[in-house]
C-alpha cells in the first residue's frame, strides 16, 4: 500500500456472492457478454488479491486512488449485476499498525 510520501490510495475489498440458481455456464456466459474479463477492474486500479471461496463466490481486493472509487462502482454495476451480489469494504494494510503496536507492547506500553 502507499506511503505518506506516495500518492494516496485505498484498498477496496469486494465480496462477490454468486446468485443462487445460476450454473457455471450461465455465469461464464453473462461474464463474457458483459466484457467482464477485459473491462474489470478498470484502468488505474491494481489487483492485490483475487480468491475464490467455495460456496460463497469471489473475494477481490483492489488498490486504487480514491477518485477511482466511483468508476469501480460503475463497472461493478455494468458488469457484475445479475451474476453476483456485491459487498464492498474500504480497507487498509494493518501490518504496519500491528508492528507498531507489537513494538509498543514489547516496550511496556499497551
Amino acid at each position: 500500500m502507499s506511503t505518506a510520501a506516495a500518492s494516496p490510495s485505498l484498498l477496496l475489498t469486494i465480496v462477490m456472492k454468486h446468485h443462487p440458481g445460476l450454473t457455471l455456464d450461465d455465469v461464464q456466459s453473462r461474464m463474457k457478454a458483459s466484457d467482464w474479463w477485459e473491462s474489470f477492474p478498470p484502468a488505474g486500479t491494481r489487483i492485490v488479491s483475487w480468491t475464490v471461496a467455495m460456496g460463497l463466490g469471489q473475494i477481490l481486493t483492489l488498490e486504487l486512488p480514491p477518485e477511482k472509487l466511483p468508476l469501480v462502482n460503475l463497472e461493478l454495476e455494468r458488469r457484475a449485476w445479475g451474476v453476483f451480489s456485491t459487498e464492498c469494504y474500504p480497507t487498509y494494510d494493518f501490518v504496519p499498525v500491528r508492528e507498531r503496536i507489537r513494538e509498543r507492547v514489547r516496550n511496556g506500553g499497551q
